[in-house]
């Protein structure tokens, strides 16, 4: 079986629950270490999926590695090829795909409910729940692309989620394990408290609380979607 190629864009952003999700089932993936300088390749005929993982960055910067990696977005749906992104993710395949990347009304940080759209689409994805604690952390956000089907919305941010196809892309993280919120905290704490005034920003003490809890409802949310996503892997 091709590998699902996983691209890391910032050393404190991996694969987290999602690499252990694909380990688990015996799925081959490698990651592409953006913050490296690892090589972009130039088509995803290689890969059975392809994931693309969170990032301190915009995707409107100036940054040499974008374009390559939006046209390897294009030319994997184009192949068939699921693509799935995790809030950067799913801001570089908006953009891939001709939608704006804005700044979002407030930032938002921590834990947060996620509502579900009331489509068959959604519940394809994420089943019978209505709404859900999902984690935060960003400041901008992602129009819908053409063709694209609304999931997911929150109080702060309309568009959480979709899907095209077998393709989906997050706002919202739902990868996180317990070491990706502490070190999260750490790296991030001048940004809390920067924005603490912000309604969807919470304290790093919040984030924390009840937190090995908090992350295992989180998993048991992803499992479901993660399941659904490599079941359109291409082989």
């Amino acid at each position: 079986m091709k590998p699902v190629v996983v691209f890391r864009h910032a050393l404190t952003e991996g694969a987290g629950y999602f690499g252990a999700f694909l380990t688990e089932r015996n799925i081959p993936w490698q990651m592409i270490r953006i913050d490296q300088g690892e090589q972009i390749p130039s088509t995803a005929e290689d890969f059975s999926g392809m994931a693309l993982m969170g990032g301190p960055m915009s995707v409107n910067d100036d940054l040499p590695w974008i374009a390559p990696l939006l046209g390897l977005i294009r030319d994997a749906m184009e192949r068939d090829v699921p693509v799935l992104g995790h809030c950067l993710g799913g801001q570089l395949m908006s953009k891939a795909l001709g939608a704006t990347i804005s700044r979002n009304t407030v930032k938002e940080i921590g834990w947060g409910e996620a509502r579900l759209s009331d489509s068959p689409e959604a519940r394809r994805w994420f089943g019978e729940l209505e709404n859900f604690d999902v984690f935060h952390w960003h400041g901008e956000t992602f129009a819908l692309p053409a063709e694209a089907t609304h999931l997911l919305s929150s109080a702060y941010c309309s568009n959480q989620a979709y899907a095209i196809g077998k393709h989906l892309a997050l706002q919202c993280h739902i990868e996180m394990t317990c070491d990706m919120v502490k070190v999260w905290c750490d790296a991030g704490a001048s940004e809390v408290t920067e924005s603490i005034s912000s309604p969807g920003v919470q304290t790093v003490e919040k984030m924390q609380a009840n937190l090995h809890q908090r992350v295992a409802s989180l998993n048991a949310i992803a499992k479901p979607v993660y399941e659904r996503w490599i079941a359109g892997l291409k082989t």
